[in-house]
């Protein structure tokens, strides 16, 4: 037959080459050829004809062997049609067209059951809540105890599902795999598929007798008290991990993570600033004047501070490392207190006079912005005239 080309050549493979190699070779000109992929290509089509007939003479060790002493002479030529027909190839072949075509759609033509394990450990899912948290509570963490809902595995049946003295079975359908096989024809041949099976729902087996606690689901929704460490210094809307206080897991899984999320409600005194906090101390007209030693609240506790003499209002001062820890991590921010200057009401008339007598006595040396206020108004009417 002068117009084959060497089956050898057609798959792309050394002579003596293994059965493994010769399948991945074929299965990645099936790809590259298959009609559905190329439609109305028949040069594709060709190919792919050429090639399902060098695969059917070479998979076979005793045809193989013929063609490798006698060449084309040695193998029959109806099998360069194909042994199923048509397009042949598939029809006569065991494996899963999904495992070919798989990455072209998504497992559109179902998936091998063998990289699945019905029975085997699932983790339980995550269980998320609310916890809402004072400023000081936030900053400097804090233990607190809170009410979850949570599957755990029921006692009765020890998370079987099923009832006492009975146990769950292998379905009979999948033989406990979870998968079946689904044959189909085509013009390209027969297709062999696998989708989840129907009478176990993927499980592998069944449960004729439930348990009547949980009703066959082998877990039961539980309200808890849970007793959490609020990390220190955690900020409004952030969330934090329970590792393994969520939900029970299935078939000896772990269980899954409680996921907290805090809200934190506004303070009267503090206001943050990343790590940093801040805060507005009120102090009298003679504080600012003379200089006192006032006390300042902290997230800490109070703290004394020495105000200067002549402190003007609206003036801000740090405490270092009075801020909010950093979370797991070292150090911390600092705290900035801004000053303002109460002006005093409802005075008597005995110290209403005594400012008045202090005015009389004070000078433009005791005002420096006032007056430089106002020489900057005698320059800009200055430049008026």
């Amino acid at each position: 037959m002068p117009d084959k080309r060497d089956y050898y050549e057609v798959l792309g493979v050394q002579k003596g080459c293994s059965d493994d190699e010769l399948k991945k070779a074929y299965r990645g000109l099936a790809k590259k050829y298959h009609p559905d992929l190329n439609p109305g290509d028949k040069e594709a089509e060709a190919k792919f004809k050429e090639v399902n007939e060098a695969y059917e003479i070479l998979s076979d060790a005793q045809k193989r062997q013929k063609y490798d002493q006698f060449g084309f002479a040695g193998v029959d030529p109806s099998y360069g049609a194909g042994a199923g027909g048509g397009f042949g190839g598939f029809g006569d072949m065991d494996f899963d067209l999904g495992d070919i075509f798989g990455s072209f759609f998504g497992g559109g033509f179902g998936g091998s059951s063998r990289t699945r394990n019905p029975n085997g450990p699932i983790r339980g899912n995550a269980v998320n809540a609310q916890l809402n948290l004072s400023f000081i509570e936030a900053a400097l963490g804090c233990q607190k105890e809170i009410t979850i809902q949570r599957l755990e595995r029921c006692d009765t049946c020890e998370g079987t599902g099923a009832a006492k003295g009975t146990s769950p079975e292998s379905c009979s359908d999948c033989s406990g795999t979870g998968q079946v096989r689904v044959q189909q024809r085509t013009p390209f041949g027969v297709i062999q598929t696998s989708k989840t099976c129907p009478k176990c729902a993927g499980k592998g087996k069944v449960i004729k007798s439930p348990c009547g606690d949980c009703r066959g689901m082998g877990r039961i929704r539980h309200t808890r008290k849970i007793m959490v460490n609020v990390p220190a210094g955690i900020d409004n809307g952030q969330t934090f991990v329970m590792s393994g206080q969520g939900d029970h897991g299935m078939n000896a899984g772990p269980a899954g993570d409680l996921n907290v999320t805090v809200g934190i409600r506004p303070d009267p005194i503090f206001e943050r600033d990343g790590f940093n906090v801040w805060c507005e101390v009120p102090i009298t007209f003679t504080q600012a004047t003379l200089g006192d030693e006032i006390t300042v609240p902290t997230i800490d506790g109070k703290v004394t501070y020495e105000v200067p003499e002549g402190t003007q209002p609206g003036t801000t001062f740090r405490l270092r490392n009075k801020g909010i820890s950093f979370v797991n991590g070292r150090g911390r921010g600092d705290q900035y207190v801004k000053v303002t200057v109460e002006v005093p009401k409802n005075l008597n008339n005995k110290q209403k006079q005594a400012l008045k007598d202090f005015e009389e006595l004070a000078n433009d040396k005791n005002y420096e912005k006032r007056k430089g206020f106002f020489e900057k108004i005698k320059d800009a009417m200055k430049g008026e005239d």
